[in-house]
């Protein structure tokens, strides 16, 4: 982890408290919107970033988070019995999500998802609601990043840095990939279920193959590898779109440009800054220290 991590999570905690005070309704659905993707994509950086795999299939996941709850809450069962049931439950059911209408709706979709309840107490208003999806968000990064801190976590970026040399070093390297591709898929669903309970209608089109490359590309526009990836390629993917409506039909034309270039000058996401900016500076220190230590055997040479 990066030593200015934890004061940035603080700082960003603190904001997230405070933010509502800002916001009117919509804006307060956009805030939760982001914190389901942060969700999802926190879990998308583990298998890519951590574990150095590919993956363009998290949005199945999502989807089954999101029908898994849909489904069982309109059966009359708890939001809390669908939850952990989403985060167990993904693997790819595409064709189930489009096809089979008596279950899922087919194209037509659910609707009426209700919100849950807690103790008793309702989270039907976007601010309660928000609070609620803040702290799984909080709780979820707080397990992963004890994950990544754990000796599960250096396996992982050992599995990404060098395959062959973490199989040397007796890593189990298959059962690291399939770990991280769970891992990411129940993060996924986890989100898919508080998406659901957000929109309150799902149909099988935010799940395709299109969410998965977008998801990817947050993964990509964060940082892969960087515990606050998630964080700020979720906000580029879910939140810049909204600033750029004022462009009417350019908009979607201006943020994908915006992240062509952005993958071009910076192919390690946005938090790669730093480190960059780092780099440079050891690489001029280290070329004046070889300057003057030349400069110094030309003086002795001389003498």
């Amino acid at each position: 982890m990066k030593k200015f991590t934890l004061p940035l999570l603080l700082l960003a905690f603190a904001v997230l408290l405070a933010a509502p005070m800002a916001f009117k309704s919509y804006g307060l659905y956009l805030l939760t919107y982001w914190l389901v993707f942060i969700i999802a994509i926190m879990g998308l950086n583990l298998t890519i970033g951590y574990a150095g795999q590919k993956s363009l299939g998290h949005a199945a996941f999502f989807g089954i988070g999101a029908y898994t709850v849909a489904i069982m809450m309109k059966a009359g069962l708890s939001f809390w019995l669908g939850l952990p049931a989403a985060a167990l439950l993904c693997f790819v059911v595409w064709l189930v999500f489009r096809n089979e209408e008596w279950l899922t709706g087919g194209t037509f979709g659910l609707n009426n998802i209700a919100r849950p309840q807690l103790f008793g107490l309702s989270l039907e208003g976007n601010l309660a609601y928000y609070y609620f999806v803040l702290a799984i968000t909080l709780l979820l990064g707080g397990l992963l990043w004890g994950l990544l801190r754990s000796p599960w976590g250096k396996a992982f970026t050992a599995l990404r840095d060098n395959p062959i040399r973490a199989e040397s070093l007796g890593i189990d390297i298959r059962r690291y990939t399939l770990l991280s591709f769970a891992i990411g898929a129940a993060y996924a669903g986890v989100a898919g279920a508080l998406f659901a309970s957000l929109v309150q209608f799902i149909d099988p089109a935010p799940f395709a193959i299109a969410s998965s490359i977008m998801m990817y590309l947050m993964v990509v526009l964060g940082g892969p590898g960087y515990f606050l990836g998630p964080v700020l390629g979720s906000a580029v993917g879910v939140v810049l779109p909204e600033w750029l409506r004022f462009a009417q039909g350019w908009y979607l034309f201006v943020f994908g440009s915006a992240v062509v270039l952005l993958m071009i000058w910076l192919p390690d996401g946005l938090l790669s800054i730093p480190d960059r900016f780092k780099a440079r500076k050891q690489a001029r220190q280290a070329s004046a220290a070889r300057a003057a230590s030349a400069q110094a055997a030309a003086k002795g040479a001389q003498a």
